[in-house]
């Protein structure tokens, strides 16, 4: 939700002036932060689908609509899906993307350890008879808010004053808190969308179990304080994509596989912690308010503020690579480059979900032959500077390794040491 001036900006809002990011409400201004989108974007749910949908409509792959997974079995080749129509379905791999109450995850024998829900909220579309008290707030019952929907309806998030809840919520569950909260429930009635959620913090033990693995909710659920949910739930599975795509097709050992869970359950782990310690802050009372005050009053403070922004968004996300220059293992930067067939921006090449050798250095110096039909060499020049989330200027690299999700995997100083190894490691054998 955006506060302040916006403009319509594509399908979301863009800040205009004003900055959605927060710690617990607590706004973090990014506007200084080295990359081309320095603001917060919000979408709504359906709107977000809508355009997933559209993508992957656009891949023109098999999709199974309607049908429900009811189990699997597996073995050393493949994985045998039963259906809820009495079909089956074999595949090379599943990756369970079923949610916090994942069937998958479930029937794979993966633990699922964490905490107990605190709270619980219902979120819901309705119309209402009267004009409801609009805004956001914090009170003694908790997190509340009450906004205008396109089409005349009324977006609502109430905090219920009672833990416990199985049932599907109802349109009487909405009124009742919504009366517990405000006094009323301003004559509430024909609901779009009413769903429950709750600060359950759980995380999969292990991302993987031979040929079945997971991503998003499936692997993590958390309180969706931040909005960084989805955000690290599209990064599970881009990270998880073009490793699997590569072992699929051979080009890379089934072993690759295992970085996807060395790498992605370490950033879901941070989420989880930042977003019990943002839960715990949106609680309202003398001591809590006492402890805001001190969070806002550091994250005024430049370095906490570009920190936790850095965290809050995913800019500083860092993959353990080894020793060498600060962008190793590090998301690539967007940079404007120059080539001999003109301007190019690097997130335009990564679009083709492939692996890209930047030369920022004389042509000719690094020989990728065994790996030309795997990865893109591209020479190329940047006169700007290196600037980097939370880091601050890094020293200008003479060559890039970009693998598909964007990420840092070799930094070149001149020579081609460990290019090859890198090369091995991410794309295969030559």
């Amino acid at each position: 939700m955006a506060y302040g001036r916006t403009r319509r900006r594509g399908n979301g809002r863009r800040p205009d002036g004003a900055q959605v990011a927060g710690f617990a409400w607590i706004r973090l201004d990014i506007s200084d932060f080295p990359t081309r989108h320095p603001y917060g974007l919000g979408l709504r749910q359906k709107r977000i689908e809508r355009i997933l949908a559209g993508w992957v409509d656009e891949l023109k792959v098999p999709i199974y609509r309607g049908r429900e997974v009811t189990g699997f079995t597996q073995d050393d080749k493949s994985v045998d899906l039963q259906m809820s129509d009495g079909q089956s379905l074999r595949a090379a791999y599943l990756v369970g993307c079923d949610g916090g109450r994942s069937l998958v995850r479930k029937a794979a024998g993966i633990e699922f350890p964490g905490w107990d829900p605190t709270t619980s909220c219902l979120i819901a579309e309705v119309e209402m008879d009267q004009e409801p008290e609009w805004g956001m707030r914090r009170d003694a019952f908790g997190v509340q808010a009450l906004s205008r929907v396109e089409g005349g309806s009324v977006g609502v998030l109430v905090t219920e004053q009672d833990l416990g809840h199985t049932d599907e919520p109802t349109l009487r569950d909405l009124s009742e808190a919504l009366i517990a909260v405000y006094g009323t429930d301003y004559g509430i009635h024909s609901p779009t969308s009413i769903s429950r959620f709750t600060d359950m913090t759980r995380q999969a033990a292990s991302y993987r179990d031979k040929r079945v693995l997971l991503a998003g909710d499936a692997a993590h659920v958390h309180f969706p304080v931040g909005g960084q949910g989805l955000n690290i739930g599209v990064q599970d599975a881009v990270n998880l994509g073009w490793k699997l795509a590569q072992v699929v097709k051979e080009t890379s050992p089934e072993s690759l596989l295992d970085t996807y869970h060395s790498e992605r359950h370490p950033v879901a782990a941070r989420v989880l912690r930042n977003t019990m310690a943002q839960t715990a802050l949106l609680r309202s009372d003398e001591r809590i308010e006492a402890l805001r005050d001190t969070m806002s009053e550091l994250l005024s403070m430049d370095e906490p503020r570009k920190r936790f922004a850095a965290k809050m968004s995913g800019l500083d996300i860092h993959y353990d690579l080894g020793e060498g220059h600060p962008l190793l293992g590090l998301r690539m930067p967007d940079l404007d480059l120059a080539t001999d067939n003109g301007p190019l921006r690097v997130f335009t090449v990564l679009h083709d979900a492939r692996p890209v050798l930047l030369n920022l250095d004389e042509p000719g110096g690094l020989d990728i032959t065994p790996w030309r039909d795997r990865v893109q060499l591209i020479n190329a020049t940047y006169a700007g500077s290196w600037e980097l989330p939370v880091l601050g200027q890094v020293s200008a690299p003479d060559a890039v390794l970009i693998r598909p999700d964007g990420y840092v995997a070799w930094v070149g100083d001149g020579t081609d040491t460990g290019l090859r190894a890198a090369l091995t490691t991410w794309f295969g054998s030559p």
